[in-house]
């Protein structure tokens, strides 16, 4: 059976938790990277920041959870941690643009093969703003993208060039998909893991540019 969204997303999400290490500062874009929060794992701390004046996000709430005064950057409620602090933007960006974030997980309408983000604009459609993105493609240490592998009509988002407004150039380090996490190297992209209800002609039909494999193959994608 195909996959739901939401089951996607969430295959998604937790992929990326595995990538988190104690100690880590991490900030999470709107959309599906805001579901890692859900997948952080046990006995790890992990302080994630929000770009609107938040370092301690927390999961989602419960309903009994719900406070109207904790939202996160897409204007979304949450909870807070033990230890929970509260900025202005201003110290919020200082943090981003001073190299302090460990690693940020952003949402993309599309990725080139050398890790070009377009993730913020669709000419002719409405804009509701450019969000921290620009600012954290260029602070953090490590930059993820979690998407879906294909748009509704199976056309590539990771293509050899992006056709959108750019949010950053070259700086995107891995995508990771329903389908497949793929590192962007000097070399192109690289398959690293392949989901296993995926195959390499699938993903590759899926992907503009080719993909290089390992020697060894790709590894199975833990789900």
């Amino acid at each position: 059976m195909p996959l739901t969204d939401d089951q996607k997303r969430e295959r998604i999400a937790r992929r990326i938790a595995l990538e988190l290490r104690d100690g880590y500062y991490v900030n999470l874009g709107i959309g599906v990277p805001t579901l890692v929060a859900n997948f952080v794992p046990s006995g790890m701390e992990v302080i994630l920041q929000s770009e609107n004046g938040m370092l301690g996000v927390g999961p989602y709430p419960t309903e009994s959870e719900v406070d109207p005064d904790l939202i996160n950057a897409g204007k979304e409620t949450v909870t807070e941690l033990p230890g929970t602090s509260y900025f202005s933007s201003a110290d919020s960006f200082a943090m981003i643009r001073g190299g302090h974030v460990d690693l940020t997980v952003l949402g993309a309408l599309q990725v080139d093969e050398k890790g070009t983000l377009a993730n913020w604009a669709i000419p002719g459609k409405m804009l509701k703003g450019m969000g921290g993105a620009m600012d954290l493609v260029a602070g953090a240490k490590r930059v993820f993208i979690a998407m879906e592998h294909a748009t509704r009509d199976n056309k590539p988002k990771i293509l050899k060039k992006c056709t959108l407004p750019l949010t950053g150039v070259e700086v995107v380090d891995h995508i990771v998909t329903e389908l497949a996490f793929i590192d962007v190297t000097p070399e192109g992209l690289v398959l690293r893991e392949l989901a296993p209800d995926a195959t390499l002609e699938q993903v590759q039909s899926l992907t503009e540019p080719k993909l290089w494999i390992p020697a060894v193959g790709p590894k199975p994608m833990p789900v």
